[in-house]
């Protein structure tokens, strides 16, 4: 194809090569079910591109994906490596989203699409149980190979001019199957599964019918004609049951033949067996004629199917079967996990529409007497613009739901135009559903789903859609409160940081503060600058133990303690000493670790003491680091003699050096080695090309800046003796 530019570019999603690498690894590793993520450059969202193997009915949960979310695929582009996972056991301990929708025995790899540099997806691969229980070389290797190569064409994609975006619909690669150019051995195939007695057809990965015999329909009760294109469960009333859509997902997930025993009244019991492979499931009905059992005695009320033989095959509505069930499963695991309105929007933004049908969605909050847009999907914004700011005592249904609490369904564009004639019409859009989201009896803001085709409603998916709106205002009342809360925390915290550093002669400084990933965004580290006489700076770092207002409140009075005893020019050992008396005093049932430094800008000197605080690094001159002894002193507020003694060590400072204080968030992790993570963080400092001193402190924090896997919070304050200016000696 050719750009605007005129030179030629590259679609690599549509000419089948992204494709080609997909079935490769599924070949090479005898993967069952593969799927492929991309991550567009600068986006937080993985968006699923192709799938093989397994329907995108299956896999709308995980159409789009946080990249900070709690599941395989996202953890293996975070961590730049292939996450195995053994069984349904460790799913389900490790990944409770996946194993609530997939509750099934399976095994799992996920690895990044990746290059030298960049990160551009992640691929999943699924196997059946009774594969080994590790990865072997060769298929590590094979995954590997699929990420290798997917990045080098996501970069293509990334640098054509214009870039190629991800496609909009979601591509499924088909294996490739033995040609069939003699149409005798199709008319043979068919002949032979006439002539068998039982019951036979086939299903392809969407669960549709592809093919009945005779025998089958017969067994059914059903003409072929009324079946073919259809799902078992949605035209043979006595099917729907979400017992029986599960055995159709476990088949195709688990590539596990599984059989269950339905009784159609009144005919005999009957025992439907199925058989999957990479390209559908093969089913088996049998006519049973000894007496039922409790527990496979199924009743159920219609003898007969109850759909024309001359129904076409258009979009069926989806009547609230297992996959259904299982979606609201999903979506109301993920809204528990949702902390502000932002997370909520998203999940259910990137959620609902693939998974529960609309092609349009719009969310509305209700603020000070108004229904504000907050997220849509499937509309163009100039067109939301125009319902921004609705009072809710307006007479539009959005508002007017919200106002009685009750649903409106409309099947038809003329429904809708009958009950509200002014009404606006998004192009297309063929059926709405307007949802009050109501909590703790309280309106919270309405949803509203839009959809291209007529839709009829039927009462269990109303009930679906309302359980629905209910936990999206739930969810929506918690990340308004959460918010609110947000807001209060950073405001403390930010009045009780330093506004910013002040620029002094001879020095540059660089300061760091994130909040732990859990809580209220408030905690204890603090840090600190004080120019105490016109030769002397002070750099203080600590750590007040928790993360919440009382550690916040207790920060600022240390905070304001050594910034106070600094400016009288005390000692570092003096000062903590000071500060430890005044703690005893205030009893507050909490320690605090600190750390204090001293430059004396005249001398090049620097003086160090330590309260129970991780040590500093320092990088020299010439590029390399290392971890200072500092004399140990004892915790802040442990309630030991007021009268502790902390000493204080002195060291050269050479212009060019760099002295690294932080706070323990940014070396400890559960189970880890704290020592370990120090000497990481000394090499890292000693590899950084990084010339300014802000470059310097995002390569120091880069690996905690994801909140979700945060525990703890971190500070982190970068001092450098600058080169004094030409001619000029060096204050020693």
């Amino acid at each position: 194809m050719v750009g605007p530019t005129g030179a030629d570019t590259e679609d690599v999603f549509g000419d089948g090569r992204l494709d080609a690498v997909v079935a490769d690894v599924m070949r090479q590793t005898a993967a069952s079910i593969g799927l492929l993520y991309v991550l567009p450059p600068g986006e937080r969202t993985l968006r699923l591109v192709l799938v093989s193997g397994v329907s995108p009915e299956i896999a709308a949960p995980w159409v789009r994906i946080p990249a900070d979310a709690p599941i395989p695929v996202a953890d293996a582009i975070r961590d730049r490596r292939i996450v195995w996972l053994g069984g349904q056991q460790e799913i389900a301990r490790r990944y409770p989203r996946v194993g609530i929708v997939l509750p099934y025995d399976f095994m799992l790899a996920a690895a990044p699409l990746a290059d030298a540099d960049t990160v551009w997806g992640g691929i999943v691969l699924l196997w059946p149980i009774w594969h080994a229980p590790e990865l072997d070389e060769r298929e590590r290797t094979a995954l590997e190979d699929c990420g290798r190569r997917s990045a080098r064409l996501l970069r293509r994609a990334a640098e054509q001019d214009p870039p190629v975006p991800p496609p909009a619909e979601l591509r499924v690669v088909h294996p490739a199957r033995p040609s069939q150019s003699d149409p005798a051995l199709g008319a043979a195939a068919v002949d032979f599964a006439e002539r068998l007695p039982v019951g036979c057809c086939a299903l392809d990965l969407d669960g549709r019918i592809t093919f009945i015999n005779t025998a089958g329909a017969e067994l059914v009760n059903a003409g072929a004609a009324a079946l073919l294109g259809r799902r078992p469960w949605e035209v043979l009333l006595w099917l729907n049951d979400p017992d029986f859509e599960d055995r159709y997902r476990e088949a195709v997930v688990t590539r596990r033949p599984t059989s269950f025993t339905v009784t159609r009244r009144p005919a005999a019991r009957l025992l439907f067996e199925l058989y999957p492979d990479v390209t559908g499931v093969s089913v088996h009905i049998h006519a049973l004629t000894d007496p039922p059992t409790p527990t496979e005695d199924r009743p159920a009320e219609t003898p007969a199917v109850p759909v024309a033989e001359d129904t076409p095959p258009a979009r069926p509505v989806e009547p609230v079967g297992a996959t259904a069930v299982y979606r609201l499963m999903h979506l109301a695991a993920s809204l528990a996990e949702a902390a502000g309105v932002h997370d909520v929007v998203d999940l259910v933004a990137d959620q609902i529409v693939p998974s529960f049908g609309p092609r349009g969605l719009v969310l509305m909050s209700a603020d000070e007497g108004r229904l504000r847009i907050i997220g849509h999907r499937g509309y163009d914004q100039e067109f939301v613009d125009r319902f921004d700011g609705t009072p809710l005592t307006a007479e539009v249904i959005d508002a007017q739901v919200l106002a009685t609490g009750v649903p409106a369904f409309f099947a038809s564009y003329e429904e809708l135009r009958r009950a509200h004639p002014h009404a606006p019409r998004y192009e297309g859009r063929h059926a709405w559903a307007f949802l009050p989201l109501i909590a703790s009896g309280r309106p919270v803001g309405s949803l509203i789903l839009s959809y291209d085709r007529p839709r009829s409603f039927p009462t269990a998916e109303r009930a679906l859609l309302t359980s629905l709106a209910g936990l999206i205002a739930q969810a929506l009342a918690r990340a308004r409160l959460y918010d609110a809360k947000h807001s209060l925390a950073h405001s403390l915290q930010t009045g009780l940081l330093p506004h910013g550093l002040t620029p002094l002669p001879g020095v540059a400084v660089a300061a760091r503060y994130l909040p732990a990933g859990h809580g209220m965004d408030i905690g204890g580290d603090f840090y600190d600058l004080v120019h105490a006489t016109p030769a002397t700076v002070v750099a203080v770092i600590g750590d007040v133990q928790g993360h919440n207002t009382t550690a916040a409140a207790l920060m600022g009075q240390v905070r304001t303690a050594v910034h106070a005893h600094a400016m009288a020019g005390e000692p570092p050992g003096d000062i903590l000493a000071r500060t430890n008396r005044l703690m005893a005093d205030l009893d507050p049932d909490r320690f605090t670790s600190c750390l204090i430094a001293e430059f004396d800008l005249a001398r090049d000197r620097i003086r160090l003491a330590t309260a129970g605080h991780p040590p500093p690094l320092l990088r020299h001159p010439d590029g390399h680091t290392e971890i200072l002894d500092v004399a140990p002193g004892l915790l802040l507020g442990l309630g030991l003699p007021a009268d502790a003694d902390y000493r204080t060590t002195e060291l050269p400072w050479e212009p060019g050096s760099v002295l690294v204080l932080y706070t323990d968030g940014l070396v400890e992790s559960p189970g880890g080695d704290i020592g370990a993570a120090m000497a990481d963080l000394a090499d890292r400092l000693g590899r950084s090309r990084a010339r300014d001193l802000d470059d310097l402190a995002d390569d120091l924090i880069h690996h905690v800046t994801d909140a979700a896997h945060r525990t703890d919070d971190v500070a982190l304050l970068l001092v450098r003796r600058e080169q004094p200016p030409p001619g000029r000696p060096s204050g020693r």
